[in-house]
């Protein structure tokens, strides 16, 4: 058999690759988004190839183009991944949150739990990726952050309109819906960002989290003296 002939029956094969048994669609994607995880944060984006993916992944290129039509699509699948994953710690989060005795108490035990997700390595180095192709690749940075952003605010708000009205009677009354989201990107500011900025800047992780108790403390003191007493409501 020819060199050419070779090739072309390689083609076929990896061409068959890409449409998987029904049942096993999932696992071959879960795969290709593992295999891509880790070339981006070894090589970065510019640095990573589709190849050393298909390569790690043990897939066949057509199998990845048939799901991710080019390099951009691949790296924004794997952050939404990673956005959905810490995202449902959120539900663990609100669990345990409801359970402290104030308002104060509950955002607290939140806060903490959403920046101990905030603040893993894997998380850190994933979003440090994406800052260091703003330049060079500024949609695909926007594009991150904007997803990033608008989950996050969403789901924060959903969570602490929730907070704000579990408990006792004399909890504050939930935010007009209007004024959510504004409530929820300070929240964000002040509980999650400093520490978040800190990491990124290259601070250690590990030891910014042992800080975490003590920061959220600080940061719902101030959101609620600045949001939170309406009409001298117990928190």
């Amino acid at each position: 058999m020819t060199t050419a002939i070779k090739s072309r029956a390689a083609e076929r094969r990896a061409g068959r690759s890409g449409r998987p048994p029904r049942d096993q669609a999932g696992e071959v994607e879960e795969r290709i988004l593992d295999a891509a995880q880790k070339v981006f944060l070894a090589r970065g984006f510019e640095g990573a190839s589709v190849d050393e993916v298909a390569e790690v992944a043990h897939a066949g290129k057509p199998t990845i183009y048939a799901r991710f039509p080019h390099k951009d699509a691949l790296f924004h699948a794997v952050m939404e991944r990673m956005v959905e994953r810490r995202f449902k710690t959120l539900a663990a989060a609100k669990t345990s949150a409801t359970a402290g005795a104030t308002l104060a108490e509950r955002l607290s035990i939140f806060a903490s739990l959403l920046l101990r997700a905030a603040l893993e390595d894997e998380t850190i180095a994933l979003v440090r990726a994406t800052i260091a192709e703003a330049r060079r690749f500024p949609d695909l940075a926007s594009s991150v952050h904007r997803m990033l952003r608008e989950r996050g605010t969403h789901e924060i708000a959903r969570l602490l309109s929730e907070l704000v009205t579990a408990g006792a009677p004399r909890s504050l009354p939930a935010p007009e819906p209007q004024r959510l989201e504004d409530l929820a990107r300070r929240f964000a500011e002040l509980a999650i960002q400093p520490p978040l900025m800190r990491a990124l800047f290259g601070e250690s992780s590990a030891l910014l989290r042992t800080e975490i108790d003590a920061h959220v403390r600080q940061a719902v003191d101030f959101f609620l003296a600045a949001y939170g007493r309406v009409g001298g409501a117990q928190v």
